[in-house]
């Protein structure tokens, strides 16, 4: 873990040069996946989307991991909206340690809230020019890879929670955090969730069926509130 916390650390010199170079609209976050829980162990700028420390990621598998562009570790140039509907330009690269393993994530969070304004004014006086994408498709070595890393993802978070004498409701909620993060998105993520609690895949589609259903309802634990 001392590895762990000395590479990650490493980063936070680069964190505070970007935040400084690109101004106060320029949020870096730094990511640390050993602890998915409450990942987030820096932020420079955090007033762009209110991230802090101790807060888990939000975006890593369900924007990051699950695009077709993202390869050889990064996305860059995603975007999000906040709660306040302010648009964020962001990019993720994620950190490995010396045994190639995902320990941490690089998130720089940009906000265009004031270009987007400026090209919406100049788009009044400028012919409009469309840009038609190439479709991309992951390669096999790219779905292998964003599989191991939400493997990785899966062992950390249940290691973290994992004692001897689980209780349902912990089970449940060791569930609604992995689904809110997305987890489940990924292929194969059930069958390894439920081996690894030592529960059937029924049990956990059960689980996230109640849930589902919880939430539909306006439904919350204390732990939300």
């Amino acid at each position: 873990m001392e590895e762990f916390k000395q590479i990650l650390e490493s980063f936070i010199p680069i964190a505070k040069s970007t935040a400084k170079m690109f101004g106060p609209n320029c949020e870096v976050v730094i990511h640390d996946l050993t602890n998915p829980q409450a990942s987030v162990m820096y932020t420079a700028n955090n007033h762009v989307t209110g991230r802090e420390v101790g807060q888990s990621f939000d975006h890593l598998v369900k924007t990051v991991l699950q695009s077709k562009e993202f390869k050889e570790d990064y996305l860059a140039g995603y975007t999000f909206v906040t709660k306040d509907k302010r648009t964020i330009r962001s990019s993720t690269s994620l950190i490995r340690d010396s045994k190639q393993r995902v320990i941490g994530a690089f998130c720089i969070n940009f906000d265009v809230e004031a270009l987007n304004q400026l090209q919406q004014f100049m788009s009044t006086f400028l012919p409009a020019q469309v840009n038609v994408p190439e479709k991309e498709t992951k390669s096999d070595d790219n779905i292998e890879n964003v599989e191991e890393i939400v493997n990785q993802l899966i062992e950390q978070i249940i290691q973290n929670s994992l004692h001897p004498v689980m209780k349902r409701n912990q089970k449940i909620e060791l569930i609604r955090f992995m689904d809110e993060k997305g987890i489940f998105l990924m292929k194969g993520s059930v069958e390894k969730v439920a081996s690894l609690l030592g529960i059937s895949k029924v049990t956990v589609y059960s689980y996230l069926d109640e849930i589902k259903n919880k939430s539909s309802k306006g439904e919350v634990n204390e732990k939300d509130l």
